[in-house]
């Protein structure tokens, strides 16, 4: 095996997994930068082409952030279907968006409804299942589970509540009433949605 972990042609970086790449973890071909899905980048984390920035999704730009083509400066940040006086890089300097939203969550056996105790094998001897959270289910865990993250989303640019709801499933604009079950604090859109596999099932 290339000591380099290349799996293309005439790399001389690493990692990477298309041809005559000469940065690192590059899938485009002819990349001399890092982490480029496209092609002929120059500069790094690019997924278009022919880009000497960083960050471009877009095609022969110098600039830094663009999804356009042929761009030479940042763009303003548009966030919640606004623009915003700011251009993306002084809001990434400026604001936090990261959330850690988990891919999965173990299941108490007791916790199981019927329908996952017919499908899933061998849960008797785990105690249990790993369930695979879908998308807006994770958004929900990942929000009842750290309120302390709450303060740095609804305080966003443009904040808007129904924007948000439509992408990550949380509804911001009633309190979650928690109700504690077990020594466990559950919200009332997790027992409805249980509810709703429990009945479905």
């Amino acid at each position: 095996m290339d000591k380099n972990l290349n799996s293309g042609y005439s790399n001389s970086g690493y990692s990477n997994s298309g041809n005559r790449n000469s940065g690192s973890y590059n899938s485009g071909y002819r990349n001399s930068g890092h982490w480029n899905s496209g092609d002929r980048n120059s500069g790094s984390y690019n997924s278009g082409h022919w880009n000497s920035g960083y960050r471009n999704s877009g095609h022969w730009n110098s600039g830094n952030r663009n999804s356009g083509s042929f761009n030479t400066d940042c763009p303003k940040m548009r966030i919640f279907n606004k623009e915003t006086d700011m251009t993306v890089k002084e809001f990434y300097d400026k604001y936090n968006i990261y959330a850690d939203i988990p891919l999965t969550r173990w299941i108490n056996k007791e916790d199981m409804t019927q329908n996952e105790k017919d499908k899933i094998n061998g849960w008797e001897a785990l105690g249990g299942y790993l369930k695979t959270l879908d998308y807006k289910e994770a958004c929900r865990v990942w929000w009842e589970e750290n309120p302390n993250d709450h303060e740095r989303f609804l305080t966003l640019p443009n904040f808007n509540a129904e924007i948000f709801k439509e992408i990550t499933g949380i509804d911001v604009t009633k309190p979650e009433t928690l109700i504690e079950i077990n020594g466990k604090n559950y919200s009332i859109s997790t027992i409805q949605e249980a509810l709703k596999r429990y009945i479905n099932d």
